[in-house]
Formats: C-alpha cells, sequence, structure tokens
C-alpha cells in the first residue's frame, strides 16, 4: 500500500563499490541501495539493500524507512556513522548519496 497523497510512489536507487574483504563484494562486487519514496512528502516508504546478511538488511531497513529526504541526507548519514560498523559502512554511505542525488534530480524535474 503506498501511502503518498497522489498514489503513486518513485523508486530511486545509488550504487556503490564494496571492499574487496566482505562476503557482499564477493556476491555483488557493489552494493546496491533501493527506496520507495513518497513523491510529496519525500518519506521512505519502503526501502533495501544488497548487504550479504538478512540483519545488515534489516539494519538498514531499521536506519533508513521513514527517513524524510526533504530534510537533507546529512541526518540519514549521521545515522549510518555512528551506528553502523559494518565494513560496507562507507560504501552504504556512497550510495545514499548517489541516490539522494537522483532525488534532487526528480525534485528539480518536478518545478
Amino acid at each position: 500500500m503506498v501511502n503518498s497523497v497522489n498514489g503513486k510512489s518513485i523508486f530511486l536507487t545509488g550504487y556503490a563499490k564494496l571492499p574487496a574483504s566482505i562476503t557482499a563484494e564477493k556476491l555483488y562486487a557493489v552494493i546496491a541501495v533501493g527506496v520507495e519514496v513518497d513523491p510529496d512528502t519525500g518519506v521512505i516508504l519502503e526501502c533495501d539493500c544488497t548487504l550479504a546478511t538478512q540483519v545488515g538488511k534489516n539494519f538498514f531497513r531499521k536506519l533508513a524507512k521513514g527517513y524524510c529526504l526533504n530534510n537533507g541526507l546529512e541526518g540519514l548519514i549521521q545515522e549510518f556513522e555512528t551506528r553502523y560498523y559494518g565494513s560496507a559502512r562507507k560504501a552504504i554511505i556512497t550510495a545514499l548519496r548517489i541516490m539522494y542525488d537522483r532525488w534532487l534530480t526528480f525534485k528539480e524535474s518536478q518545478c
């Protein structure tokens, strides 16, 4: 169920190279971050990433789901910097920045 005012959500992605020493890199080479966003409010409705473990994916969701992109990205990045101590932290943050750039491009196209 989409909670958007107009009933239509958007899907944004970001990708970044993973460290060579972790399991996810052996599986995917890059981390993919995908978020479903309410275009009216900027709130992340659903999200996922290609971390190797379910607990890692769940933790990513816990931090990202419900975050409002209209408030900028720094608050979400700070959450990852202070709470996520996995080897993929830098790659996750890079992928989030790329996803956020796509959000800004989308918002500019709506003006």
